[in-house]
């Protein structure tokens, strides 16, 4: 009877706002954000400084570094390299016992997607890449707020340990699930984190579990025209897996998604390619049924390699967790959102969404700039790997417009806002939702024991967690050309 009352009240969550609330006052409340207000030329120089850096996953050297130094002069102790990921890192503030409070930062850009800081497209001189979906306003925010939660901490004698999780290759490369895996967040009392993007909310949204990896096939090479009958192509391999594959989507659970890019096809046409490769993301809500498909993708490989007299291996590069939804904390943040409230655009701001409005079509999707009502367990069709740290820690997420209100993420126009100052503005929201909520939670005992309480009944009865990556080690070359 007591768990039924237990699992009835935490249900109801859900719908209404928490009676209790951390000590935190309005004078206390009011120093943190004049502290990230004091911050705010800090929070743009580094957001900027690694949006021009657009480094892919894993290869975040200048990024990871910029960050890691700013957070040891405020004080932190910093561990880099950890969990066998040379640009991850840890960074601590430990005042005496309490609860920990973590805070998660991201900072790799995405291949291809070089644009000017402009409402109007263009490439980037000298930028191959680009920050289409924000980690440089996401890492940049992060440690501002960490900053200003370690302040508050020092000024008003608060025991515990804020801690920020430096997380490298969240495009693709799982960062977070190696962190989690290794044990790395086992101890936290609450992670917070949040994510650029077109509209301002504290919605604890679902993501769709994800497994990713790349299929090299190996044939033979010969001339195309003179003795094709002496080849085996490689290039045939990967047309004949994605001819499946695309066969295969009609026979699939409706919420699946398929994605996949050819990243090496051959060099010249009249050379039959001796190896090929296509790589590959399967997506779908539930975990068991990413699982399932992909080894359907997989059966299909070896098909295509047989029917084709090539041979294919499969390197896998990412597996993620769907996201769980967290209401005892997402409650807390959607209170701390409408305290801070949505960003003030001047007329910078302003000029910047009318003219790059138009490039998104006369069916985009234009939210409201105001800050959205509060809603639980919503699918969003992208995928991350902070979601298997929700389902071993109480996580809870924030989304702050960083971008036009119409904004596709993995865009150019994602990318022209996160170099510009409507992101930068986002990102100084973002930090003082993160830092408000992180000093509640640092406060509260019972908010964090009923966070824990519903992580539980949502993990469901005999929980384990067994990672979708297997036993892989970090595929720390998964950006780079095939075959480097």
């Amino acid at each position: 009877m007591q768990k039924l009352m237990l699992a009835a009240s935490l249900l109801a969550l859900a719908g209404a706002t928490p009676a209790f609330a951390g000590p935190v006052s309005d004078a206390q409340q009011a120093a943190i954000m004049a502290d990230l207000d004091a911050r705010a030329a800090a929070t743009q120089d580094t957001a900027l400084a690694i949006w021009r850096h657009a480094e892919l996953g894993y290869l975040e050297r200048e990024s990871s570094a910029l960050l890691q130094a700013e957070l040891r002069e405020a004080g932190f102790t910093v561990e880099a390299g950890v969990a066998g990921m040379p640009t991850a890192f840890i960074a601590s503030f430990r005042t005496g016992a309490g609860p920990i409070i973590g805070i998660l930062a991201e900072f790799d850009a995405l291949p291809g997607l070089s644009q000017a800081a402009s409402p109007e497209v263009g490439a980037a001189e000298g930028m191959a890449n680009g920050h289409g979906c924000g980690h440089n306003l996401f890492g940049a925010a992060s440690v501002s707020a960490a900053i200003a939660t370690k302040n508050w901490m020092v000024a008003n004698g608060i025991q515990g340990e804020v801690r920020l999780y430096g997380a490298p290759a969240e495009e693709g490369g799982s960062g977070k699930v190696f962190m989690v895996r290794s044990g790395l967040t086992a101890d936290v009392s609450a992670m917070i984190h949040w994510h650029p993007d077109d509209r301002n909310s504290a919605a604890q949204d679902t993501a769709l579990a994800n497994i990713s990896g790349k299929f090299r096939f190996t044939g033979v090479a010969a001339h195309a025209a003179g003795a094709p009958d002496r080849a085996r192509s490689a290039l045939d391999g990967v047309e004949a897996l994605n001819m499946m594959v695309n066969m295969m989507r009609e026979h699939v659970p409706q919420d699946s998604r398929l994605h996949y890019v050819i990243t090496d096809g051959g060099r010249a046409p009249n050379v039959v390619p001796a190896t090929a490769e296509v790589y590959y993301y399967v997506r779908h809500p539930n975990q068991r049924v990413v699982r399932e498909i992909f080894d359907r993708v997989r059966a299909a490989a070896d098909g295509a390699a047989m029917g084709t007299g090539t041979s294919v291996v499969f390197n896998q590069v990412g597996g993620t967790f769907d996201l769980l939804p967290n209401d005892t904390l997402g409650h807390v943040m959607d209170r701390n959102l409408r305290r801070v409230g949505a960003p003030v655009w001047g007329d910078a701001e302003r000029a910047f969404i009318e003219r790059i409005t138009p490039s998104f079509g006369e069916n985009a999707d234009i939210p409201s700039p105001e800050i959205e009502t509060y809603a639980s367990g919503r699918i969003n069709y992208g995928s991350t790997d902070v979601g298997d740290v929700s389902y071993t820690t109480p996580t809870v997420g924030l989304r702050i417009a960083t971008w036009a209100p119409g904004t596709a993420a993995h865009s150019w126009q994602a990318v022209a806002a996160s170099g510009s100052s409507i992101g930068v503005r986002g990102a100084e929201t973002a930090a003082k939702v993160m830092a408000l909520t992180a000093a509640e939670l640092m406060q509260s005992p019972d908010v964090l024991a009923a966070a824990r309480e519903e992580l539980q009944r949502r993990q469901g009865p005999g929980f384990t967690y067994r990672s979708l990556l297997g036993d892989n080690p970090p595929a720390l070359t998964y950006r780079l050309p095939a075959g480097r």
